[in-house]
């Protein structure tokens, strides 16, 4: 479950990163007034907040463990 868990972690990640560049995309391509620009950037936002959640659940269920940098 472990590893079927960080997968999908990774996954998420490279959706939010492919939403950032799809943002940029658009933001250099489309005319004004268009919607797509604030679209990506809306769905980049919420995966970010599902990924916060997902490695603040993972921790909490033992599956995902802080290095502990600075300790």
């Amino acid at each position: 479950m472990e590893t079927i868990y960080k997968y999908a972690l990774v996954i998420l990640l490279l959706v939010v990163l492919f939403n950032l560049g799809q943002a940029l995309y658009f933001m250099m391509t489309d005319k004004e007034g268009s919607k797509r620009t604030v679209w990506a950037l809306t769905r980049r936002i919420g995966l970010s907040v599902l990924l916060i959640l997902m490695v603040v659940f993972g921790i909490w269920m033992g599956w995902l463990h802080p290095h502990g940098v600075g300790q």
